[in-house]
């Protein structure tokens, strides 16, 4: 019985120190597999140019053929003040995030029925990711989002 208390004790030890020893390796592949997932502004940036002839982000951003995107994540789609938003995308009442916004971009006609924005070119999921990390990097009033 001795035997077997200590052979359950050593597997327990031994348990305890793989999971010791992986832990660091587990984390740093689930950051890395995080700081992918946001994405990289600067590159985002020229994701964004595509985007530029409807829409603007920044202090002086206004309105063009479609809404500012000044703090665009976490809003409510339909909100921005001065714009004409159709009426599906007000009832909609999308919270803008990465999901949502990811969807949009690809298929708007998908996410909000009778929007009147026109679906993108094709983005990679890597260029969606980057967009998305530039328009974070906006608050409301245009300056940097903290």
């Amino acid at each position: 019985m001795t035997n077997e208390r200590n052979g359950a004790r050593r597997r327990s030890r031994e348990g305890w120190r793989a999971a010791a020893c992986l832990a660091p390796v587990l984390a740093t592949v689930l950051s890395a597999g995080a700081a992918n997932a946001d994405g990289d502004p600067a590159a985002g940036k020229r994701v964004f140019a595509r985007c530029q002839s409807c829409h603007q982000v920044g202090e002086k951003a206004r309105n063009l053929v479609g809404p500012e995107l000044n703090g665009v994540i976490g809003r409510t789609s339909g909100t921005v003040a001065g714009y004409a938003y159709s009426p599906a995308l007000k009832a909609a009442a999308i919270t803008w995030d990465h999901d949502t916004i990811a969807a949009f971009v690809a298929k708007p006609q998908a996410v909000a029925k009778g929007t009147r924005m026109p679906p993108a070119p094709p983005l990679k999921p890597a260029d969606v990711d980057n967009l998305i990390a530039y328009l974070a990097t906006f608050a409301a009033d245009g300056g940097a989002a903290q």
